[in-house]
Protein backbone atom coordinates (compact mmCIF):
# COMPACT_ATOMS: atom_id res chain seq x y z
CA UNK A 1 0.00 0.00 0.00
CA UNK A 2 1.11 3.67 -0.85
CA UNK A 3 1.58 6.00 1.91
CA UNK A 4 -0.56 8.87 2.21
CA UNK A 5 0.99 12.13 2.91
CA UNK A 6 -0.73 15.08 3.82
CA UNK A 7 1.68 18.40 3.65
CA UNK A 8 0.52 21.06 5.87
CA UNK A 9 1.66 24.03 4.49
CA UNK A 10 1.40 25.88 1.14
CA UNK A 11 4.35 28.24 1.12
CA UNK A 12 7.72 28.33 -0.23
CA UNK A 13 8.64 24.83 1.45
CA UNK A 14 5.24 23.09 1.64
CA UNK A 15 5.53 23.46 -2.25
CA UNK A 16 8.62 21.89 -2.51
CA UNK A 17 7.56 18.87 -0.11
CA UNK A 18 4.93 18.66 -1.97
CA UNK A 19 6.60 17.92 -5.27
CA UNK A 20 8.89 15.90 -3.32
CA UNK A 21 6.57 13.78 -2.42
CA UNK A 22 4.46 13.48 -5.96
CA UNK A 23 8.05 13.09 -7.74
CA UNK A 24 10.46 11.48 -5.45
CA UNK A 25 9.06 9.25 -3.31
CA UNK A 26 8.31 5.74 -4.70
CA UNK A 27 5.46 4.35 -2.24
CA UNK A 28 4.23 7.54 -1.30
CA UNK A 29 1.07 9.47 -2.22
CA UNK A 30 0.19 13.06 -2.32
CA UNK A 31 -3.51 12.70 -0.58
CA UNK A 32 -4.00 16.50 0.80
CA UNK A 33 -2.38 20.08 1.12
CA UNK A 34 -3.35 21.79 3.74
CA UNK A 35 -3.30 25.90 3.74
CA UNK A 36 -5.72 29.15 5.53
CA UNK A 37 -5.36 30.03 2.40
CA UNK A 38 -7.52 27.90 0.14
CA UNK A 39 -6.58 29.35 -3.29
CA UNK A 40 -2.88 28.51 -2.98
CA UNK A 41 -3.43 24.92 -1.55
CA UNK A 42 -5.47 24.51 -4.88
CA UNK A 43 -2.81 25.79 -6.58
CA UNK A 44 0.00 23.38 -5.26
CA UNK A 45 -1.95 20.40 -5.06
CA UNK A 46 -3.10 20.83 -8.90
CA UNK A 47 0.56 21.22 -9.43
CA UNK A 48 1.53 18.54 -7.84
CA UNK A 49 -1.69 16.10 -8.25
CA UNK A 50 -2.97 16.21 -4.36
CA UNK A 51 -6.09 14.13 -4.18
CA UNK A 52 -7.51 16.63 -1.81
CA UNK A 53 -7.48 20.11 -0.24
CA UNK A 54 -8.15 21.64 3.58
CA UNK A 55 -7.63 24.98 5.38
CA UNK A 56 -8.03 22.56 8.70
CA UNK A 57 -4.44 21.29 9.61
CA UNK A 58 -5.52 19.76 13.25
CA UNK A 59 -8.74 18.25 10.60
CA UNK A 60 -6.49 17.05 8.61
CA UNK A 61 -4.21 15.11 10.97
CA UNK A 62 -7.11 13.24 11.83
CA UNK A 63 -8.50 12.55 8.75
CA UNK A 64 -8.17 8.39 8.36
CA UNK A 65 -6.89 8.62 5.23
CA UNK A 66 -4.16 9.94 6.12
CA UNK A 67 -1.15 8.33 7.21
CA UNK A 68 1.38 10.88 7.93
CA UNK A 69 2.36 14.34 7.86
CA UNK A 70 4.95 17.01 6.94
CA UNK A 71 4.41 20.27 8.92
CA UNK A 72 5.83 23.33 6.64
CA UNK A 73 3.60 25.44 7.87
CA UNK A 74 4.41 28.98 10.33
CA UNK A 75 7.10 28.45 13.19
CA UNK A 76 4.55 29.16 15.79
CA UNK A 77 2.13 26.09 14.45
CA UNK A 78 5.08 23.81 14.33
CA UNK A 79 4.54 22.46 18.43
CA UNK A 80 0.84 22.35 18.26
CA UNK A 81 1.19 20.43 15.71
CA UNK A 82 3.20 18.07 16.15
CA UNK A 83 1.56 17.39 19.50
CA UNK A 84 -1.37 16.87 17.64
CA UNK A 85 0.13 14.05 15.01
CA UNK A 86 1.55 12.11 18.08
CA UNK A 87 -1.89 12.59 19.47
CA UNK A 88 -3.37 10.89 16.24
CA UNK A 89 -0.24 8.61 16.07
CA UNK A 90 1.12 9.15 13.00
CA UNK A 91 4.48 10.55 11.56
CA UNK A 92 5.24 14.33 11.33
CA UNK A 93 8.15 15.53 9.33
CA UNK A 94 8.21 19.28 10.89
CA UNK A 95 10.20 21.56 9.20
CA UNK A 96 12.51 23.48 11.76
CA UNK A 97 12.01 24.74 14.25
CA UNK A 98 10.08 22.64 16.96
CA UNK A 99 10.07 25.22 18.35
CA UNK A 100 11.42 28.94 19.22
CA UNK A 101 10.73 28.32 22.78
CA UNK A 102 12.34 25.50 24.72
CA UNK A 103 9.82 24.75 27.07
CA UNK A 104 7.50 24.41 24.18
CA UNK A 105 9.71 21.76 22.79
CA UNK A 106 10.19 19.61 25.94
CA UNK A 107 6.32 19.84 25.77
CA UNK A 108 6.53 18.16 22.60
CA UNK A 109 9.21 15.81 24.29
CA UNK A 110 6.96 14.89 27.33
CA UNK A 111 4.14 13.79 25.20
CA UNK A 112 6.24 11.38 22.89
CA UNK A 113 7.88 9.97 25.33
CA UNK A 114 4.52 8.99 27.19
CA UNK A 115 3.84 6.58 23.81
CA UNK A 116 7.09 5.13 24.23
CA UNK A 117 7.76 5.97 20.48
CA UNK A 118 9.43 8.66 18.54
CA UNK A 119 7.06 9.95 16.20
CA UNK A 120 8.99 13.86 15.13
CA UNK A 121 11.79 13.60 12.51
CA UNK A 122 12.78 17.35 12.35
CA UNK A 123 13.40 19.05 9.12
CA UNK A 124 17.32 19.76 10.00
CA UNK A 125 18.24 18.16 6.11
CA UNK A 126 21.85 19.43 6.41
CA UNK A 127 22.33 16.28 8.06
CA UNK A 128 21.93 14.21 4.87
CA UNK A 129 23.85 16.64 2.37
CA UNK A 130 26.64 15.41 1.04
CA UNK A 131 29.15 17.87 2.51
CA UNK A 132 28.43 17.26 6.25
CA UNK A 133 28.26 13.26 5.27
CA UNK A 134 31.05 13.17 4.33
CA UNK A 135 32.84 15.96 7.49
CA UNK A 136 31.24 13.42 9.94
CA UNK A 137 32.78 10.26 8.64
CA UNK A 138 35.95 11.85 8.11
CA UNK A 139 36.33 12.81 11.67
CA UNK A 140 34.51 9.05 12.75
CA UNK A 141 37.04 7.23 10.71
CA UNK A 142 40.08 8.96 12.30
CA UNK A 143 41.51 10.73 9.27
CA UNK A 144 41.12 14.15 11.20
CA UNK A 145 42.76 13.07 14.39
CA UNK A 146 40.98 15.03 17.55
CA UNK A 147 38.28 18.01 16.57
CA UNK A 148 39.66 21.34 17.27
CA UNK A 149 37.72 23.75 15.77
CA UNK A 150 35.02 24.39 13.18
CA UNK A 151 34.41 27.26 10.94
CA UNK A 152 30.98 27.77 9.84
CA UNK A 153 29.19 30.85 7.71
CA UNK A 154 25.64 31.00 6.42
CA UNK A 155 24.92 34.09 3.96
CA UNK A 156 21.70 35.11 2.25
CA UNK A 157 21.63 37.71 -0.70
CA UNK A 158 19.03 39.54 1.73
CA UNK A 159 17.05 39.26 4.55
CA UNK A 160 13.62 37.38 4.44
CA UNK A 161 11.33 40.43 5.81
CA UNK A 162 11.71 44.09 6.54
CA UNK A 163 10.94 43.20 10.33
CA UNK A 164 13.97 40.71 10.09
CA UNK A 165 16.26 41.45 13.51
CA UNK A 166 19.55 40.44 14.60
CA UNK A 167 18.26 38.38 17.49
CA UNK A 168 16.35 36.36 14.43
CA UNK A 169 19.55 35.68 12.78
CA UNK A 170 20.55 33.75 16.01
CA UNK A 171 16.87 32.12 16.28
CA UNK A 172 15.77 31.54 12.40
CA UNK A 173 19.11 31.39 10.33
CA UNK A 174 22.10 30.10 12.75
CA UNK A 175 19.86 26.78 13.91
CA UNK A 176 20.70 24.82 11.37
CA UNK A 177 24.67 25.54 12.28
CA UNK A 178 23.68 24.70 15.74
CA UNK A 179 21.94 21.12 14.69
CA UNK A 180 24.59 20.10 12.06
CA UNK A 181 27.24 20.80 14.20
CA UNK A 182 25.96 18.96 17.22
CA UNK A 183 25.67 15.97 14.80
CA UNK A 184 29.24 16.11 13.68
CA UNK A 185 30.76 16.01 16.51
CA UNK A 186 28.68 14.87 18.18
CA UNK A 187 28.67 16.80 21.31
CA UNK A 188 26.98 19.41 23.23
CA UNK A 189 27.47 22.93 23.77
CA UNK A 190 27.67 24.60 26.92
CA UNK A 191 28.48 28.52 26.30
CA UNK A 192 28.03 30.83 23.61
CA UNK A 193 28.99 34.83 22.95
CA UNK A 194 27.48 36.93 20.05
CA UNK A 195 29.26 39.74 18.19
CA UNK A 196 27.57 42.25 15.48
CA UNK A 197 29.73 44.84 13.55
CA UNK A 198 28.42 48.08 12.10
CA UNK A 199 26.94 48.49 8.76
CA UNK A 200 27.03 52.25 7.45
CA UNK A 201 23.66 51.41 5.60
CA UNK A 202 21.10 50.72 8.56
CA UNK A 203 20.72 46.99 7.09
CA UNK A 204 20.88 43.62 9.78
CA UNK A 205 24.29 43.39 10.05
CA UNK A 206 26.00 40.05 10.67
CA UNK A 207 26.08 38.23 13.78
CA UNK A 208 29.15 36.29 14.83
CA UNK A 209 28.66 33.49 17.32
CA UNK A 210 31.57 31.69 19.49
CA UNK A 211 30.53 28.61 20.73
CA UNK A 212 32.27 26.40 23.25
CA UNK A 213 31.65 22.79 23.36
CA UNK A 214 31.62 20.05 26.31
CA UNK A 215 34.69 18.38 24.71
CA UNK A 216 36.70 21.39 25.01
CA UNK A 217 35.97 22.56 21.08
CA UNK A 218 35.48 25.80 19.79
CA UNK A 219 32.93 26.24 17.25
CA UNK A 220 32.29 29.74 15.14
CA UNK A 221 29.22 30.81 13.15
CA UNK A 222 29.23 33.27 11.12
CA UNK A 223 25.25 34.46 10.10
CA UNK A 224 25.06 37.21 7.44
CA UNK A 225 21.25 37.64 6.20
CA UNK A 226 22.50 40.76 4.06
CA UNK A 227 25.33 39.69 1.78
CA UNK A 228 23.94 40.76 -1.23
CA UNK A 229 25.53 38.66 -3.60
CA UNK A 230 24.11 34.92 -3.25
CA UNK A 231 23.15 32.15 -1.04
CA UNK A 232 26.62 30.73 0.17
CA UNK A 233 26.82 28.17 2.95
CA UNK A 234 30.75 26.99 4.13
CA UNK A 235 32.40 25.10 6.88
CA UNK A 236 35.60 23.57 7.53
CA UNK A 237 36.06 20.98 10.67
CA UNK A 238 39.79 21.68 12.13
CA UNK A 239 41.54 17.97 13.48
CA UNK A 240 45.09 17.72 14.98
CA UNK A 241 45.98 15.99 11.82
CA UNK A 242 44.18 17.31 9.29
CA UNK A 243 40.93 19.99 8.29
CA UNK A 244 37.91 19.06 5.97
CA UNK A 245 35.49 21.79 4.43
CA UNK A 246 32.83 21.43 2.43
CA UNK A 247 32.44 21.82 -1.27
CA UNK A 248 29.32 23.41 -2.45
CA UNK A 249 27.96 21.97 -6.05
CA UNK A 250 28.88 23.72 -8.56
CA UNK A 251 27.85 22.31 -12.58
CA UNK A 252 29.47 25.32 -14.48
CA UNK A 253 32.25 27.94 -15.06
CA UNK A 254 31.87 30.73 -17.80
CA UNK A 255 35.09 31.94 -19.36
CA UNK A 256 34.24 34.65 -21.38
CA UNK A 257 35.39 39.05 -21.61
CA UNK A 258 38.67 38.06 -19.79
CA UNK A 259 37.15 36.89 -16.98
CA UNK A 260 35.97 33.60 -15.23
CA UNK A 261 32.88 33.49 -13.03
CA UNK A 262 30.50 31.19 -11.42
CA UNK A 263 26.79 31.97 -10.00
CA UNK A 264 24.99 31.67 -6.55
CA UNK A 265 21.60 30.36 -5.89
CA UNK A 266 19.28 33.19 -4.96
CA UNK A 267 18.11 30.73 -2.12
CA UNK A 268 18.80 27.48 -0.16
CA UNK A 269 17.08 25.45 -2.01
CA UNK A 270 19.64 24.47 -5.45
CA UNK A 271 22.12 24.38 -2.67
CA UNK A 272 20.47 21.34 -0.52
CA UNK A 273 18.07 20.00 -3.02
CA UNK A 274 19.30 16.72 -2.48
CA UNK A 275 19.25 16.68 0.96
CA UNK A 276 15.69 17.65 1.15
CA UNK A 277 15.15 14.43 -0.77
CA UNK A 278 17.30 12.13 1.24
CA UNK A 279 15.24 13.39 4.50
CA UNK A 280 12.05 12.91 3.35
CA UNK A 281 12.94 9.33 1.70
CA UNK A 282 14.56 8.61 5.05
CA UNK A 283 11.17 10.10 6.82
CA UNK A 284 9.20 7.57 4.19
CA UNK A 285 11.23 4.53 5.85
CA UNK A 286 10.36 5.55 9.32
CA UNK A 287 6.14 5.81 8.00
CA UNK A 288 6.79 1.92 6.81
CA UNK A 289 9.07 0.73 9.55
CA UNK A 290 8.49 2.51 12.72
CA UNK A 291 12.43 2.78 12.99
CA UNK A 292 13.71 6.48 13.60
CA UNK A 293 16.65 6.97 11.55
CA UNK A 294 20.14 7.56 13.03
CA UNK A 295 20.91 10.26 10.96
CA UNK A 296 17.95 12.44 11.06
CA UNK A 297 16.49 14.87 13.93
CA UNK A 298 14.14 14.25 16.68
CA UNK A 299 12.43 16.39 19.13
CA UNK A 300 15.47 16.43 21.57
CA UNK A 301 17.42 17.87 18.86
CA UNK A 302 14.94 20.51 18.21
CA UNK A 303 15.29 21.41 22.41
CA UNK A 304 18.57 21.50 21.83
CA UNK A 305 18.41 23.89 19.06
CA UNK A 306 16.17 25.75 20.74
CA UNK A 307 17.91 26.28 24.19
CA UNK A 308 21.26 27.19 22.10
CA UNK A 309 19.44 30.03 20.33
CA UNK A 310 17.76 31.46 23.43
CA UNK A 311 21.33 31.65 25.10
CA UNK A 312 22.63 33.11 22.19
CA UNK A 313 19.87 36.02 21.80
CA UNK A 314 20.41 36.67 25.69
CA UNK A 315 24.47 37.00 24.40
CA UNK A 316 23.99 38.98 21.80
CA UNK A 317 21.77 41.34 24.01
CA UNK A 318 23.60 41.57 27.16
CA UNK A 319 27.06 42.05 25.35
CA UNK A 320 28.48 39.06 27.23
CA UNK A 321 29.24 35.20 27.27
CA UNK A 322 26.28 33.18 28.06
CA UNK A 323 25.79 29.42 29.29
CA UNK A 324 23.75 27.14 27.57
CA UNK A 325 22.01 24.84 30.14
CA UNK A 326 20.16 21.98 29.06
CA UNK A 327 17.99 19.15 30.97
CA UNK A 328 19.49 15.91 30.97
CA UNK A 329 18.88 13.73 28.24
CA UNK A 330 16.05 11.07 28.20
CA UNK A 331 17.49 7.61 27.73
CA UNK A 332 14.29 7.40 24.89
CA UNK A 333 16.54 9.87 22.92
CA UNK A 334 19.75 8.51 23.62
CA UNK A 335 21.98 6.95 20.67
CA UNK A 336 25.55 7.48 18.96
CA UNK A 337 27.83 7.33 21.74
CA UNK A 338 24.80 7.67 24.37
CA UNK A 339 23.64 4.52 23.55
CA UNK A 340 27.42 3.07 23.94
CA UNK A 341 28.56 4.86 27.36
Amino acid sequence: MSVRIAVIGAGLMGADHARIVADDLPGATLQVVCDMDGARAKSVADACGALDISSDAEGTIARKDVDAVIVASPDFTHAPLSLAGIGAGKPVLCEKPLSQSSSECLSVIDAEMKTGRRWIQLGFMRRYDQSYVEMKTALADGVLGRALMMHNFHRNAETPAADFTAAMAITNSAPHEFDVVRHVLDTEFTAISAFQPIRSDGLVAPVFLVLETRDGQIVNIEINNNASYGYDVRGELVGERGSIALNAPVYSRLDAGLRQTTEYAPDWRPRFGQAYRRQNRSFLTLVNTGVFPDIASDSWDGYAAATVAEAGARALREGRKVPIEMIEKPAFYARYRDAAA
